[in-house]
């Protein structure tokens, strides 16, 4: 999944020595991709921007960069690709509107039917009582 909805002016990319998988070369190479993306230069809507807020949590700062570090991968270019496919994600999600619930209630029938068969309940367990031989 690219980031063709975002400009390119929005990014910023920073490359930083990554822990995990990659044994010595860990040491020697920066393959950890730190992506920044200025998401008020990406021009949401303010319904968007709300949701992605939430969605990003504590990814996002106060100056409006949500910050993204990707190191699951070896190269460079898998964790740059990892980065903007999860950027990508995140504004897909922001973009989806949850549809209201609508408050349901019980009919009237069904009202008179729960009523009907408490009532069927309550002859059954009266029967249940002491029998009197009187």
């Amino acid at each position: 999944m690219t980031i063709d909805a975002s400009p390119e002016e929005a990014l910023s990319e920073k490359f930083l020595a990554a822990t995990g998988p990659g044994g010595q070369n860990v040491n020697k190479v920066a393959t950890a991709c730190q992506l920044r993306c200025d998401v008020y230069k990406l021009g949401l809507s303010p319904e968007v921007y709300a949701r992605l807020k939430v969605i990003a949590g504590s990814k996002l700062t106060t100056g409006g960069e949500l910050v993204i570090t990707a190191r699951r991968y070896r190269t460079q270019e898998a964790n740059r690709e990892d980065a903007r496919a999860r950027l990508a994600k995140m504004i897909a999600e922001a973009h989806i509107v949850q549809a209201k619930r609508k408050t349901t209630r019980p009919s009237r029938a069904a009202k008179a039917r729960r009523v009907d068969e408490k009532k069927g309940r309550s002859q059954v367990k009266a029967g249940r009582g002491k029998v009197s031989w009187d």
